[in-house]
């Protein structure tokens, strides 16, 4: 049985100063993470049921046509580290297709959400050591310093999560995976593709209002773990394509100018000015494995829809 600790004040405390931090700022943000409270992956669960919500059905697609050779590539005996693990539903697939893994590793900030999942594998597959890290895998943390480094280590990093990342932070983030793999190490990544904006925007801004609720989730969030006072009503949810980034935005707009009080805090909103609360990327595969290439990683397999909707890319 996997020892339980309770995180949840130390994840406040983060998620306090990320707040203040960015709606102090001259253009308000605040990081995509602080979505994924309870509520937050409830309803991120919601989403991935959605009739315009491509993503998760197409990967999880390829996922399952492609098992085989994805666990071939990664060898047996593997230590399948993922970053961001989440639910971990799609690594139940690779789980189940790899030959013999000797330890699973999941990394995530929100450390009752992942000893859940973690509990949740280990029941799936008892014969598999479960090692959960809590971390915010978007900045520098170490492995546990007993992980084998043999045999080969394979970073799996499925959902698109990648495309949160502006560029610079993927490529770090790219390289903290290799450094944590090893050179003999392997990647599984997911990448989104670019593709018409008839099908991208609607999977941001679904007609049921469910991408809404959970953008709003973040202001309710506040309200409840931090004594804020927003009004739900007054800010708006919105998904912008930004063609210079390749990226779909995600903001919460506010309706009418308002003051909001934060931790203590007066913030002031203009009407229509936006909390700019997630980017998703779009890349193509030539653009993304010259990303990798940065970070010290080529591009040595693609699994891909038949749409071409979304890669699967092995890296080595």
């Amino acid at each position: 049985m996997l020892e339980r600790v309770d995180f949840r004040e130390a994840q406040r405390e983060a998620f306090r100063a990320d707040v203040v931090a960015g709606l102090t700022a001259t253009r308000k943000t605040l990081p995509s993470r602080w979505l994924y409270d309870d509520r937050g992956s409830a309803l991120f669960e919601e989403i991935t049921q959605l009739p315009e919500y491509y993503p998760t059905r197409t990967e999880t697609a390829i996922l399952r046509t492609h098992a085989a050779e994805m666990a071939a590539f990664c060898g047996a005996r593997a230590v399948l580290i993922e970053y961001g693990a989440g639910a971990g539903v799609k690594t139940e697939i690779l789980l189940g297709a790899l030959e013999s893994p000797a330890l699973y590793v999941p990394v995530d900030i929100a450390g009752d959400f992942l000893v859940d999942a973690a509990e949740r594998i280990e029941r799936r597959f008892p014969y598999i050591e479960i090692r959960p890290v809590v971390a915010d895998f978007t900045a520098d943390f170490d492995l546990p310093a007993d992980l084998p480094r043999l045999p080969p280590r394979v970073a799996f990093f499925p959902g698109s999560t990648i495309g949160n990342l502006a560029p610079p932070d993927a490529a770090e983030f790219l390289k903290r995976m290799r450094a944590h793999v090893g050179p003999q190490g392997k990647a599984i990544v997911g990448v989104d593709l670019r593709k018409d904006l008839g099908v991208l925007l609607p999977a941001y801004d679904d007609a049921a209002g469910v991408t809404a609720a959970f953008n709003l989730n973040l202001l309710e969030r506040a309200n409840r773990e931090l004594g804020a006072d927003f009004d739900l009503a007054a800010f708006a949810h919105e998904a912008r394509w930004n063609e210079a980034k390749s990226a779909v935005e995600m903001h919460l707009v506010s309706r009418r100018a308002q003051t909001v009080r934060v931790d203590g805090r007066a913030v002031r909103f203009e009407a229509g000015e936006t909390i700019h609360t997630e980017d998703s990327r779009k890349y193509d595969v030539d653009g993304f494995s010259r990303l990798a290439q940065t970070a010290g990683w080529s591009v040595a397999r693609e699994w891909l829809d038949p749409d071409r909707r979304f890669a699967v890319l092995g890296l080595a």
